[in-house]
């Protein structure tokens, strides 16, 4: 080694157990980053949603009871006027409420 790349080394910082402590951060970075990927992949994979013939909110359940399927529909909402805690007065307003597909079941009259 010369003068000037010992030199130029030291002041880079640069030896020979840096070079491998690098190698070694990059490979667990690595190794890491493959594991979240993987992980993340299974996670996505089971949050899926399923069929329409899968979903169990909406299997016609043999219960003794009247069950139909209310499929999802939407409906207004209204919020009454109402006052802040600073007195100022916010007009009443309506809103739409999606409600997802559910089993309804009412009991037989007996």
């Amino acid at each position: 080694m010369t003068a000037s790349s010992m030199a130029e080394s030291s002041m880079t910082g640069a030896s020979s157990t840096g070079g491998l402590r690098r190698a070694l951060a990059m490979g667990a970075a690595a190794v890491a980053l493959a594991g979240g990927v993987l992980f993340s992949a299974a996670a996505t994979t089971s949050a899926a949603p399923r069929p329409d013939g899968e979903n169990v909110a909406t299997q016609q359940i043999d219960r003794g009871e009247r069950c139909h399927v209310l499929h999802r529909h939407w409906t207004r909402v209204w919020h009454p006027a109402w006052k802040d805690r600073h007195g100022k007065r916010h007009p009443g307003y309506w809103t739409r409420v999606l409600h997802r597909a559910h089993l309804v079941c009412r009991k037989p009259l007996t």
